[in-house]
């Protein structure tokens, strides 16, 4: 991970893209230059009621012109305040966070299975690009709101699923993968919890090895509060337990290094 920084940002774009989601656009030359595939920025809202920053995944990195594409979910009161931002307003932003994806590990000749699911198809697309080679992405709606879905057709061949089956696969990300008869090399997901529980499970079914970007919620975002904590497979060096810091460690893991 490379250095962190806190800076007051300037919103360069902001606008819904469908429903609830929300695209926001950040000048901030410093952590675009370090960030990576998979990593995340706090955010702080300027109502002090709010003290806790929002973590929010990195969608696109533009390192040329020194910005950060977030695209995020309206959840709660934070980044309902979020969303009401324009261009030209600052906000305060801290980053880049956490370990993104291992990028060094998908080898020359491998064929790359991108899965994401929800609010965890964003930071997709920023892998999508950095991934060289063969990649299938697959990507789980609850409808036809296909946000970003366009987008990721120039990265590489690209499968849908739906709750509703009103495009693609009905179903999961894993049944788009199994009814499509997708085989890959090595697997990168982001998703809620129950998804990548299953992936986890396809993988080491499979044999072959998963990369798993965890959504959760998160108080300090740098690692001193430990409220974001998962069950590990070996002690961690920091706590002495079985569990490590989503924020700090993660929010990229293995599959067989966590227990979901």
């Amino acid at each position: 991970m490379g250095k962190k920084e806190q800076v007051t940002a300037v919103i360069t774009e902001q606008f819904c893209i469908t429903g609830d989601i929300y695209q926001m656009k950040l000048k901030a030359e410093g952590i675009a230059a370090e960030a990576k595939a998979g990593q995340f920025v706090s955010l702080y809202c300027k109502e002090g009621g709010r003290l806790l920053p929002r973590p929010i995944s990195i969608c696109e990195i533009e390192k040329e012109k020194g910005e950060l594409r977030l695209v995020y979910r309206v959840a709660g009161a934070g980044t309902k305040e979020f969303s009401a931002l324009s261009a030209g307003d600052r906000i305060v932003v801290t980053g880049p966070l956490g370990n993104g994806f291992m990028t060094g590990d998908c080898k020359e000749g491998m064929h790359a299975v991108l899965l994401g699911g929800g609010i965890g198809i964003p930071p997709m697309l920023e892998l999508a690009k950095t991934l060289s080679g063969e990649k299938t992405i697959v990507l789980g709606y609850r409808d036809a709101d296909t946000f970003l879905a366009k987008e990721f057709e120039a990265y590489g061949r690209v499968v849908l699923a739906s709750d509703n089956g009103s495009v693609g696969v009905k179903g999961t990300v894993l049944d788009a993968l199994r009814e499509n008869g997708i085989q890959g090399d090595l697997l990168f997901a982001c998703g809620p919890k129950p998804m990548l529980r299953g992936i986890k499970e396809y993988a080491a079914g499979q044999g072959i090895r998963a990369q798993l970007s965890l959504e959760e919620h998160m108080a300090c975002g740098i690692g001193a509060c430990l409220a974001c904590v998962c069950q590990t497979t070996k002690v961690d060096e920091h706590s002495q337990v079985k569990n490590t810091r989503i924020c700090k460690e993660g929010p990229v893991f293995y599959a067989e290094e966590i227990k979901l």
